[in-house]
């Protein structure tokens, strides 16, 4: 089976690796020339478009930051659709309103492609190791025909439902959470500091109880270290709210905590670290609010 990647940022860089050293004919694609080199040095291929990519494989899985970007690689005037897709098919593997990956599974099917709808989640280490978690929406059949390469992609996988957009829509549902999650975290820390504790030995304690998290066990710890390295975007998370929230005002449900970690996360950018890893909200915790 030949792999095509397109977006080969922390996560897709990773997932491309992880093929290679399996063995998997792997080509891919990206605006930048870095990630590019490196996939070639791994024995990737490079093409120089979504459409010369897809004409020569037979699964392009795209892992692009938004929908808009999706959108282009996918539909645009030299993407993937401008292929024919009979026997083929395309894997969204980015994080993107559902209504986006309706919309692309629907045009895709007219040049003849299959779409599986495969949010993932768990950071490029785990996608290096081929252990992320997939949140899959797409037709049985389909879903099993690709069985040996998702084997590779990552574990656990979850069968969300029968239809592209399903996994879209778990995967912001997972995302809200982390974020939440994660907002609360960094408010915590920066208490525990502000009181004159040892924030590590207080991290010890929560996460031995009731206040644990993973994704404070994750974050937080390398926040402490001064760490803010990108694995995962802040404006990426940041990106995630906005989607979770525009589902849950369609269809009508309250998300009181959901608007609060978009405020601590839309302040974490605004004050310049929105290309930082998302544990940069503790240092935005730190900071008094003026507002």
């Amino acid at each position: 089976m030949r792999v095509g990647i397109i977006g080969i940022g922390n996560m897709g860089l990773a997932m491309a690796l992880n093929l290679r050293e399996r063995g998997v004919d792997v080509t891919v694609r990206d605006l930048r020339d870095g990630p590019e080199r490196i996939a070639r040095t791994a024995g990737a291929t490079v093409a120089a478009s979504p459409a010369e990519l897809a004409a020569a494989v037979d699964v392009v899985i795209t892992v692009v930051g938004t929908g808009a970007e999706t959108r282009e690689v996918l539909l645009g005037a030299d993407g993937v659709a401008t292929a024919d897709g009979a026997g083929r098919v395309v894997i969204i593997c980015s994080t993107i309103a559902p209504d986006d990956v309706i919309a692309c599974a629907g045009h895709l099917a007219r040049a003849s492609w299959q779409t599986l709808d495969a949010p993932i989640s768990g950071g490029p280490a785990r996608a290096r190791a081929g252990s992320m978690s997939m949140m899959l929406g797409g037709d049985p059949a389909l879903i099993a025909s690709l069985a040996p390469l998702l084997a590779m992609l990552g574990e656990p996988r979850f069968v969300i439902g029968p239809h592209p957009g399903d996994g879209a829509k778990a995967k912001l549902v997972n995302n809200l959470l982390a974020a939440v999650n994660l907002a609360a975290a960094g408010e915590a820390f920066a208490l525990a500091e502000r009181l004159g504790l040892d924030a590590k030995t207080v991290l010890d304690v929560v996460c031995a109880s009731s206040g644990q998290s993973w994704i404070a066990a994750d974050r937080i710890p390398r926040a402490l270290a001064g760490d803010f390295a990108p694995r995962a975007h802040a404006r990426i998370l940041t990106k995630d709210i906005g989607l979770a929230l525009d589902c849950a005002r369609g269809v009508g449900q309250p998300a009181t905590l959901g608007v609060a970690a978009q405020a601590v996360f839309a302040r974490t950018c605004a004050l310049g670290w929105a290309e930082e890893d998302d544990a940069a909200v503790l240092k935005a915790c730190r900071q008094p609010d003026t507002t």
